[in-house]
């Protein structure tokens, strides 16, 4: 699911970055970019994952440490009736909780380390989402940055200062962007079969580890029909619609099509 990770946490940080106070795409693209590439990130504690393969040995070393530990925290804290697992994929990281603590480490990081921090991680996410997504995520996000950018540039100022002050306005917001990023993640595994024990350490039905998933009928397969025929088209949709302005050019496109249509048609 990794391509429908990251186009969900796109879209879901284009949703959240105005909420908090984001508008220009000098502060919404970063911060989108971001929150797609930590929708990624849960992922680590699978080796053949992509973020777990990004930096070969590096992520491959930090992905078994994650697994050992998730199966570590497993076993202190499954309850009763929770299944005979070995607590490495889709537990610690799968969590609230895991989102959470790596959300305020992270705004902690923006917060002291200013926009040098806040790009720094960014970029991290950005690089995990294009891992997946291809290098056209590249394209899209330094096109869209040009094109906001260029037109909100004031006199004497240069396009890399006009992206520091976009980075500064994020700060410790970037946590945000983590946080989401995972959490979303998590509400996408729920829509799988498999299900995902997000609301762990809350016992639930004398499980501490309990797979919140969909109905049986509404669940679907990962990599089926369901999700490369239907989910993944409609985010893709989503991420241009939800860039800042996007929408309006959609309709002032829709309009235009439909005005020259109207058109053509009256005159046959």
């Amino acid at each position: 699911m990794g391509r429908s990770h990251a186009l969900s946490g796109w879209c879901a940080g284009l949703v959240v970055a105005p909420v908090i106070g984001l508008t220009t795409v000098a502060e919404v693209v970063p911060f989108a970019a971001a929150t797609a590439g930590y929708a990624l990130l849960p992922d680590l504690d699978h080796p053949g994952a992509s973020a777990s393969r990004l930096l070969g040995p590096l992520t491959g070393f930090v992905s078994s440490v994650l697994r050992a530990f998730s199966a570590l925290l497993y076993s202190l804290t499954k309850g009763p009736r929770d299944e005979d697992s070995t607590g490495q994929h889709r537990h610690a990281t799968h969590t609230v909780v895991a989102a959470v603590l790596l959300g305020f480490a992270t705004s902690s990081a923006g917060a002291v380390g200013g926009w040098r921090a806040v790009l720094a991680i960014a970029l991290l996410g950005l690089i995990l989402a294009a891992d997946v997504l291809g290098d056209w995520v590249l394209l899209v996000v330094v096109a869209a940055g040009g094109w906001t950018l260029a037109g909100s540039w004031l006199p004497g100022t240069s396009a890399v200062e006009a992206l520091r002050g976009g980075l500064d306005e994020i700060g410790s917001w970037i946590g945000a962007a983590v946080a989401v990023g995972m959490f979303v993640h998590c509400l996408g595994d729920s829509l799988t079969r498999s299900g995902c024990p997000w609301l762990w350490p809350l016992p639930i039905r004398g499980e501490t580890w309990y797979e919140i998933r969909l109905p049986k009928p509404l669940r679907f397969r990962t990599n089926g029909p369901v999700e490369n025929l239907l989910i993944a088209p409609a985010l893709v949709v989503g991420s241009v619609l939800l860039l800042p302005g996007g929408l309006a050019i959609a309709q002032d496109l829709a309009t235009t099509i439909w005005s020259t249509t109207s058109v053509w048609l009256a005159g046959r």
